[in-house]
């Protein structure tokens, strides 16, 4: 006859505590998995559209037109935001009579900061909740085992001979609580530190993007080529 304890009984077995234990890391294990597969669509879907808008805007054309007619198939969000924000500025400020040509590109500088703090705040929303979650997991988990063992100890008070048999159960139900809270942390974490890369990357190259950009409107404004923003 076997004597062999399947994991699933382990968990149907278990304290009430290690139970609420385990399925509080259940729930964040699935909402860490769902954080994880949204990031990845909008980081693909970001690098896919700076390339297309990076292919249009160099494409030697006429730029204003991006302004006045957004890329095609490129939503208004990333660097096509950033150069909505920044040509805005320029379009509105180069109308206004006598107006220096450092504080147009002064106005411009700091519009296109702010655009590039809201993309910050896009690609980098929800991963401080993913690093939570990464570095927490593995203390509650570690709740729940010190939780179950501890109890398990206590139901021996009342034993004259504790053998293993009858403490090894609790034992491996209260350590499951513990695999599972690694199960959690660790591809979090993970993802955490790949999330951050990959957001450093696309941000430094918004911010080069940004110095062109206005690298552009300058030699504009001091006399420049017409060609460089094209003709409106």
């Amino acid at each position: 006859m076997s004597n062999t304890i399947s994991i699933w009984a382990l968990i149907v077995s278990a304290d009430p505590v290690v139970k609420f234990v385990m399925l509080m890391l259940l729930i964040t294990s699935i909402a860490s998995w769902s954080i994880i597969f949204k990031r990845i669509k909008l980081l693909r879907q970001t690098r896919e559209e700076y390339k297309a808008f990076e292919q249009q805007f160099w494409s030697g054309g006429d730029i204003a037109k991006l302004y006045h007619k957004p890329a095609k198939g490129i939503k208004e969000q990333g660097v096509q935001a950033i150069f909505q924000a920044g040509y805005k500025a320029y379009n509105r400020l180069r109308e206004v009579p006598k107006m220096p040509v450092a504080s147009i590109i002064e106005e411009v500088q700091r519009a296109l900061r702010v655009a590039l703090a809201r993309e910050a705040d896009r690609l980098e929303n929800k991963l401080s909740l993913l690093a939570t979650i990464g570095s927490v997991s593995p203390y509650v988990g570690l709740f729940g085992t010190v939780w179950g063992i501890m109890h398990s100890f206590i139901a021996l008070g009342s034993v004259e001979q504790a053998t293993l048999s009858m403490v090894a159960p609790g034992i491996s139900e209260a350590l499951i609580a513990t695999a599972m809270g690694l199960f959690v942390a660790i591809p979090a974490s993970i993802a955490y530190n790949c999330f951050v890369a990959d957001a450093e990357e696309l941000l430094n190259e918004d911010d080069n993007f940004a110095d062109e950009f206005v690298g552009i409107l300058a030699r504009q404004l001091h006399g420049g080529k017409a060609t460089d923003l094209g003709d409106e």
